[in-house]
């Protein structure tokens, strides 16, 4: 349950990434509006659709077939029974399942959507989608079969299953049924009206979801490789007047900007200048605020699109209950969100590129100017049987190729589907899976450097070529922090434990960077 005291009021105002993330951490409690313009939204849609139903109406997915079946009316006797159906025939995703956590991020970002009150849901499936949040139960959702329009039907049909007691869920650690863990909770499962079918599965909650917690990682990692550089740069006697604030002046990106100011803080520019012997240091430092600043600069438009997508209607059709309209259209179409994760996905690996070749320089005595063979601290003559970082830095290797590997753009990839009704597609969603595979990815090639970078500083503050009591405060609080579960590398050892608690560490955010 949430450990937070903070509420978030889903139909009252706009909701940020960070409402998403701190949901799908159980941080935090949902509830409903319960504003006069909120209940008269969700009301008035509800009868709306009951008023045409009862005049016989044609409303498209509603007394219609889905998709390219609009064109079969469906006799009012069997109406009620569509929806139900609609969730069936999706039942057919495949892939890795939606983790715990992801799942609750997409509850809270469908919610978000028919909290707008343009989908003619009732107030039972609302309360119910809000109980699942509260006593965190998470649909089982399988990852692939989406092409992100008509927008997330066949992931989105797992949580509509779940609501109707015909799905698995996660719940207190286990998967069950989920009728058993309603009956338990003595909650009633949503008989679907008329259209909450489609309006729970016609939309782009998925990539949405999926998005945020893509945003979310990638903004944290901008200010970690700006720190890891910081700590590369120290460990190779850089040069810190390359990220001089006259020097930056004149090239006015102001996320660039950002991160040389952040480089220079950390390496103490102003109190302690470093004047390497070389002149100029290798690009994988030197141009460091240029490569993570496209990431930091993109930021404001990725929350932009992203909160926009969040805080939008996207099912069809939108039922417009106080004007007493049913708009067909196309909202359900994933494209903002396709373009930010191919976008992101291809900052972020950048990301990846740039402290792979941190990391070569670090382990390699041609550049990493008077460091040990692979950061190996081991000496006499066991420093010929020790490798130190030499394999790490394969590693970090293997791992870059695979990212940059994924940053091929997904929504150009459009298919036609649904006999030729769909015949324009997305690809969000496969987009924002992509996106966070690059994120583990880099994630993983910076954990490497990270404790690389920790290693030469290590060996410069034990050979006394570097003050650790001159380090900003900041960086000498992660760096004795790090040092605390990564003990010198001395002779050879496994390190994958290591690397996966670093990972993790990063993943949840361990070190507070630049607030």
């Amino acid at each position: 349950m949430p450990t937070s005291n903070s509420t978030i009021k889903f139909g009252e105002a706009r909701l940020e990434i960070e409402d998403i993330v701190d949901i799908a951490k159980d941080d935090i409690d949902v509830e409903l509006s319960q504003s006069v313009d909120f209940s008269h939204k969700i009301d008035s849609g509800v009868n709306f659709l009951d008023t045409l139903l009862k005049e016989d109406g044609v409303i498209y997915g509603v007394t219609t077939g889905y998709g390219d079946s609009v064109t079969v009316n469906v006799p009012l006797s069997l109406v009620p029974e569509l929806p139900l159906h609609l969730t069936r025939f999706h039942g057919c995703g495949l892939g890795e399942m939606f983790s715990s956590f992801e799942g609750r991020a997409i509850l809270a970002t469908r919610l978000a959507s028919l909290s707008q009150g343009y989908s003619g849901v009732s107030w039972p499936l609302l309360e119910l989608l809000k109980a699942f949040l509260q006593h965190d139960i998470v649909p089982v959702i399988p990852q692939e079969g989406s092409v992100g329009a008509s927008g997330d039907l066949t992931p989105l049909s797992y949580v509509a299953g779940a609501l109707v007691g015909e799905r698995d869920v996660y719940y207190r650690g286990e998967i069950k049924n989920s009728l058993e863990v309603m009956q338990g909770l003595n909650l009633t499962p949503i008989t679907l009206r008329p259209k909450e079918g489609l309006a729970i599965m016609n939309g782009t909650a998925v990539m949405t979801a999926i998005a945020c917690l893509a945003y979310d990682r990638s903004q944290y990692l901008a200010k970690l490789a700006t720190r890891i550089t910081a700590l590369s740069s120290l460990a190779l006697k850089g040069n810190s007047h390359h990220f001089d604030d006259i020097l930056f002046s004149v090239k006015p990106h102001p996320g660039q900007q950002q991160i040389a100011t952040w480089i220079r803080n950390d390496l103490n520019h102003v109190d302690h200048p470093r004047n390497a012997d070389r002149l100029q240091d290798r690009y994988s430092i030197r141009c460091a605020p240029h490569v993570i600043g496209v990431l930091q600069d993109s930021l404001p438009w990725f929350r932009q699109m992203i909160e926009n997508e969040l805080n939008s209607a996207n099912d069809n059709p939108i039922i417009d209950g106080p004007g007493e309209h049913v708009l067909h259209g196309g909202h359900f179409y994933g494209g903002h969100i396709a373009m930010v994760m191919d976008s992101l996905k291809t900052a972020v690996a950048n990301l990846a590129d740039l402290a792979d070749r941190q990391i070569a320089s670090l382990v390699d005595t041609r550049y990493n100017n008077g460091l040990p063979s692979n950061l190996s601290m081991s000496d006499g003559a066991r420093r010929y049987i020790n490798h130190g970082f030499k394999a790490v830095q394969i590693g970090a290797s293997a791992y870059t190729a695979e990212a940059l590997k994924q940053t091929m753009p997904a929504s150009v990839f459009s298919r036609s589907t649904e006999c030729h009704n769909q015949d324009k597609v997305s690809m969000g969603t496969i987009a924002a899976r992509d996106a966070m595979r690059v994120l583990q990815l880099t994630e993983q090639v910076l954990a490497s450097t990270l404790l690389a970078a920790v290693q030469g500083v290590r060996i410069r503050i034990a050979n006394n070529e570097l003050d650790h009591d001159t380090l900003p405060l900041p960086v000498m609080e992660m760096y004795d922090d790090i040092c605390q579960f990564f003990e010198p590398l001395l002779d050879d050892r496994p390190l994958d434990k290591l690397l996966r608690f670093t990972v993790d560490a990063i993943q949840t955010q361990r070190w507070s960077l630049y607030d």
